[in-house]
């Protein structure tokens, strides 16, 4: 004998539709630069990381590194000079504390900064990044505040190095007085130019 599931009740076909309209009508919360970068780039992992997170992750990265490098502690100054390690760590924090950090009533300051600490790939990703915050910023009265709770250098040279950095950036809405947080880990690329570093690589994780 064949049997028929019974047709669904009114009741239930209305439940059904009302969650599909009630998600679909959901807008999503306003992002800082770091969450509209992530949305583009695709692979960055936005996490809301807790700062014991962040070093357990850190200590495991920088752990595994000096155990694959090749055992050459003339080639890799992070292993032998560690005022070095912590000058360039120091130049990084700063500028990406400074570049990540934006004032609707002071853009300037921002690009004076990336002006300073940015160039090749990186200024390149930072100028598409902002591009369209210079619009949308006033209007909204927007403001970030960058902060790099975590970093920790995985190789140097006397003229190159690269860094595990944690970002958290907190964007403020003036205008409707909404704020949210983003947070990245980014691999990051310095070079010596002169007698400064610049920051040449911003790689999402």
């Amino acid at each position: 004998m064949t049997h028929e599931n019974p047709p669904e009740t009114p009741d239930e076909t209305a439940g059904s539709t009302s969650e599909s309209t009630s998600e679909s009508t959901t807008e999503p919360k306003a992002r800082g630069t770091l969450g509209a970068w992530a949305q583009r780039m695709g692979t960055v992992r936005l996490v809301a990381l807790g700062l014991g997170s962040a070093l357990l992750v850190l200590a495991g990265v920088l752990t595994w590194q000096t155990q694959t490098t090749p055992q050459e502690p003339v080639a890799n100054r992070a292993l032998i000079d560690e005022q070095a390690g912590e000058d360039v760590a120091a130049f990084v924090t700063r500028g990406l504390t400074e570049v990540f950090s934006y004032d609707w009533s002071q853009p300037d300051r921002t690009r004076q900064a990336a002006d300073a600490v940015l160039s090749g790939a990186a200024r390149s990703e930072y100028d598409t990044l902002y591009a369209d915050l210079q619009e949308r910023a006033p209007g909204q009265k927007l403001t970030l505040s960058a902060e790099v709770p975590v970093s920790g250098v995985q190789f140097l040279t006397t003229d190159k190095a690269t860094l595990l950095v944690f970002v958290d950036q907190t964007s403020t809405r003036a205008k409707d007085e909404e704020s949210s947080v983003s947070a990245a880990q980014l691999l990051i690329t310095v070079e010596r130019v002169g007698d400064t570093w610049t920051i040449t690589g911003l790689e999402p994780l």
